[in-house]
């Protein structure tokens, strides 16, 4: 990486770093100042959400820009290159995911088109919710299909394509199964074939019915479960790092991102409150 000087004097290095992923997901976050992207080609998709600067590239003839806070959806195989539209440079966080895994969730449907590849905020507001863009936070099973039902979702909507979930019979008694089966054992990462056998319906329905049913993912669920357990814990005496690996989460560094995300607060921050010593 090269380095380049900012006002201070100071230099501001390229930096690029790849997060937690799974088979067919792959995220990173890169933040460059004096670097452009030759134009290129991706085999699958590439889904970045910009978190500083402007980020301008060329795509299918026309020169784009994304601003914080907006999303970027390049298509598997289309030439598109990429630099700063500023002199400060730009920050994005993306994700790529094997447009296979998106023909499964579609079930056999074309791979819709997205013919604006900047989209505003509001249709992404599911994919921040799911933690698509969360590199730090490991990809098993719930959360890999949680992340590939976002991406399917954006697409649909960037499409112009709506899911038609809503308009269906739901399988409610399936899915409060999955529910049940995930309240039962939250501290454990269940596999995707256990709540394909317990609903009798394959994963991508689980996780557009789910959604729809439950109001967030079962992904999500899961984590919500574990933090009521963290919760309970904390309550009853035990340490932030028991508490943390009781409630099936990688360490307490995981758990303090998730329950900061969930509540605002630390849970350091919660007990101040709770046992009201804080300021």
């Amino acid at each position: 990486m090269n380095d380049c000087a900012g006002d201070s004097g100071a230099p501001l290095r390229n930096r690029m770093r790849f997060g937690a992923g799974a088979a067919g997901i792959e995220r990173a976050e890169a933040q460059f100042h004096d670097h452009a992207f030759a134009p290129h080609r991706h085999a699958t998709y590439a889904i970045g959400i910009t978190l500083s600067g402007v980020q301008t590239f060329r795509y299918r003839g026309e020169t784009r820009h994304c601003l914080p806070g907006e999303c970027h959806i390049l298509h598997p195989d289309e030439l598109h290159d990429g630099r700063a539209g500023t002199p400060e440079g730009f920050g994005y966080r993306i994700v790529y995911v094997d447009p296979a895994l998106v023909q499964q969730a579609l079930g056999g449907r074309a791979l819709p088109f997205v013919p604006d590849p900047v989209v505003g905020t509001a249709r992404i507001a599911e994919c921040l919710a799911t933690g698509v863009w969360n590199l730090d936070d490991a990809v098993d099973a719930l959360r890999g299909v949680d992340i590939v039902s976002s991406v399917t979702q954006l697409l649909l909507d960037a499409a112009g394509h709506p899911s038609g979930e809503r308009s269906r019979a739901l399988a409610l008694a399936a899915l409060m199964r999955v529910r049940e089966l995930i309240i039962g054992d939250s501290q454990r990462e269940l596999d995707m074939e256990t709540l394909e056998q317990a609903a009798g319906l394959d994963r991508w329905t689980i996780a557009r019915q789910f959604r729809v049913l439950f109001g967030t993912s079962p992904g999500r669920f899961r984590t919500q479960c574990q933090l009521a357990r963290v919760r309970h814990l904390l309550m009853q005496g035990a340490s932030l790092s028991a508490a943390a690996i009781e409630a099936g989460f990688a360490d307490q560094s995981h758990m303090t991102r998730q329950f900061k995300g969930a509540f605002g607060v630390t849970p350091g921050r919660w007990l101040e409150a709770l046992s009201g010593r804080a300021g």
